[in-house]
This record gives C-alpha cells, structure tokens and sequence, in this order.
C-alpha cells in the first residue's frame, strides 16, 4: 500500500523551501534596518535559510518534523533582525498550523480505512473474492 504520509511530508519539504527563499529575500532588506547588513545579522539569515533547506531533506527522519518546527520559531526570532521577517515567520507558522491539521486529518482517515487508496483496495478485495473459483 502507498503511504500517504509520504506525500504529506512532501508538503513539508516543499514548504521550507519556499520559506528558506523567503528568508533569503530578507537579505534585501537587512540594510534597511537597525544596524544595517551586519556580518552576524547576514550569517544568521543566511544559516537559517540553509538550515530550513536541510530540513527540507530530512523530513522523512523522525526528527524532522520537530526539526522544521523549531526552525519555525527561529524564523519569527529573526524579527528582531528584520521585523518583516518576523511577520513573514509569524505568517508561515499559521501555515504550519494548517500543515499539521492537515497531516492529523490524514493519519485519522488512514486508521478508519477511509483513504481512496484503501477504498479502492477493499473494492477490489471485494471484486475478487466475487468472482467464482474454476
């Protein structure tokens, strides 16, 4: 059977990738802000945008669930640097809130059978189990 869980950890992946693009965008606006691009404040994006990449690659690990989502604080903590980026991290959390709704209503609907993929594999059960013996 397929596991439908690799498909919501794809979702996953894809996600913090986006955010890591994000993240690097905050880069143009560094100057802007406080201090300006400061060689920390630029390290910080930068290894934080590298690190949400890496998360991308391990979401199939058993940490790397909780890996992206410590990342996700770390992204709102980067406010400080940019506040834009604050937002943006606040605003990606939410997705991350409907990312894990999505994943629990899948894993419920995977434990009563009701996944397309196990509906059509009890039809076909049924269909076979139908048809008579030769």
């Amino acid at each position: 059977m397929i596991d439908p869980m690799r498909g919501v950890r794809g979702v996953f992946a894809a996600v913090l990738v986006l955010e890591a693009i994000v993240v690097l965008l905050a880069l143009l606006v560094l100057p802007k802000f406080g201090e300006g691009a400061t060689p920390l404040g630029v390290g910080i994006i930068s290894g934080l945008a590298l690190l949400m990449i890496v998360a991308a690659g391990v979401q199939r690990r058993s940490w790397g669930l909780p890996f992206a989502l410590a990342l996700q604080v770390a992204a709102i903590a980067c406010g400080l640097l940019v506040p834009a980026l604050g937002v943006m991290g606040a605003v990606f959390a939410l997705v991350w809130v409907g990312l894990l709704l999505m994943r629990r209503d899948v894993a419920q609907k995977m434990e009563r059978g009701e996944l397309p993929a196990q509906l059509v594999e009890k039809q076909q059960e049924r269909e076979a189990s139908d048809l008579p013996e030769q």
